[in-house]
């Protein structure tokens, strides 16, 4: 029996992140600029073998793709070429994403869009194709909503986290965490691909070749089919991705191991895009997912606590469904009456409201979140500024 291995990483840095650091850390700025270089480098000359699935967020690659930061950072990385080698789909599949990297479920429904659809405009521009099959939800936060949307924007299947799903067609455990399904919601239906955690957890603390095969084994041996096993972590931070010594990091002393024992045929694994699994295997049966994120270290994804935990929270989480909800009015207003001078001002007031809801700015406790209310109030701002009278505040 084939075992097919899905690797999923994804790449987040918040708007300015890089170049605050570079001015106060730039040692970790450069080891993130390396951790980021050293994909395409390393998996140069084995297309053969080599699949990795990458999500990379809109800032992200807003910031790659900059002329300035690219000639701040030139000698250091050459940001200009890893953009194109990433283009490379012998090796690389490339995951849509949200723009700002939101917890979606937590992000208000018109915003949820605005995230989509900046990150498709810029992603199809650096990446030369017209579509993105696979959906890398931001924290993995997923809810069963956000199905009609996501096949709106054009995506085959999406990411989540074992944890959070049931199956609606009787299945058994391996069947469940090992095969694609489909979960249907609001008349749409999506291709669930389900993220082991445990190897998962592995992948992103250290793990050796040899037990991460054998305790892949051991989980698949009952499957009467042939097994996806997907392994998706963070791919920049961590001392695991981070470590430039050779043999001491992710690449150099396990993926590049697992190719050699993969292309000497003695793994009984295969290094698979989930795309190709999907032609050749389909999917089975029928799940739904509940609504969380992924495992974050000390909290397991449930009801967002990570992101929800206190009080200053949970008021800027709810300050951006009312601004939301003020702004959206205020843009069909001004395009009603032809206004282009408040549209470009509510336009500016828009990337402010989504830049607060980032999830960096909720992830840290109550550390960051100033950064989302000093958004919020730049967003009201120019809401007052562009409108003709007075704007209600909710």
């Amino acid at each position: 029996m084939t075992v097919h291995h899905a690797l999923v990483l994804n790449l987040h840095q918040p708007t300015g992140n890089l170049e605050q650091l570079l001015e106060h850390q730039p040692w970790e700025a450069r080891e993130i600029l390396f951790a980021l270089d050293r994909i395409p480098r390393t998996l140069w000359g084995h297309e053969a073998l080599a699949r990795v699935h990458l999500s990379l967020s809109g800032t992200l690659l807003e910031t790659l793709s900059d002329p300035e930061f690219q000639q701040r950072v030139y000698g250091v990385v050459d940001c200009g070429s890893l953009l194109w080698h990433l283009q490379n789909q012998r090796l690389f599949e490339i995951l849509g994403t949200g723009y700002y990297h939101p917890v979606l479920p937590l992000t208000p429904e018109a915003d949820r869009l605005e995230h989509l659809e900046r990150w498709r405009g810029l992603a199809r521009h650096l990446f030369w194709r017209p579509r993105f099959d696979g959906f890398w939800p931001p924290e993995m936060g997923f809810s069963m909503e956000l199905i009609p949307q996501l096949r709106a924007a054009g995506y085959r299947y999406v990411l989540v986290d074992s944890e959070h799903v049931e199956p609606v067609t009787p299945m058994s455990w391996q069947a469940l965490r090992y095969r694609p399904h489909i979960a249907r919601h609001g008349g749409a239906e999506i291709v669930v691909v389900v993220r082991d955690r445990e190897l998962s957890d592995a992948q992103e603390s250290g793990m050796e070749v040899d037990w991460f095969l054998s305790e892949v084994a051991e989980r698949t041996k009952w499957c009467d089919f042939e097994p996806l096993v997907t392994t998706a972590t963070d791919g920049e931070n961590g001392g695991w991705f981070r470590n430039v010594t050779p043999g001491a990091n992710f690449w150099s002393a396990f993926y590049l191991p697992l190719l050699e024992r993969v292309g000497a045929g003695t793994a009984a694994l295969v290094p698979t895009f989930i795309g190709d699994y999907l032609e050749h295997h389909g999917f089975h049966g029928e799940v739904r997912v509940r609504t969380g994120a992924w495992n974050t270290g000390w909290h397991h994804g449930r009801d967002f606590t990570q992101w929800t935990g206190s009080a200053r929270q949970r008021a800027a989480l709810d300050d951006c469904a009312r601004v939301s909800a003020t702004l959206h009015q205020a843009r069909w207003a001004a395009g009603e009456r032809d206004d282009g001078e408040a549209l470009a001002m509510l336009d500016e007031a828009l990337n402010a409201l989504l830049r607060a809801e980032t999830s960096c700015n909720f992830y840290w406790g109550e550390d960051w979140v100033a950064r989302a209310e000093a958004d919020l109030t730049r967003a009201r701002a120019l809401l007052a500024g562009s409108s003709p009278e007075p704007v209600a505040d909710d």
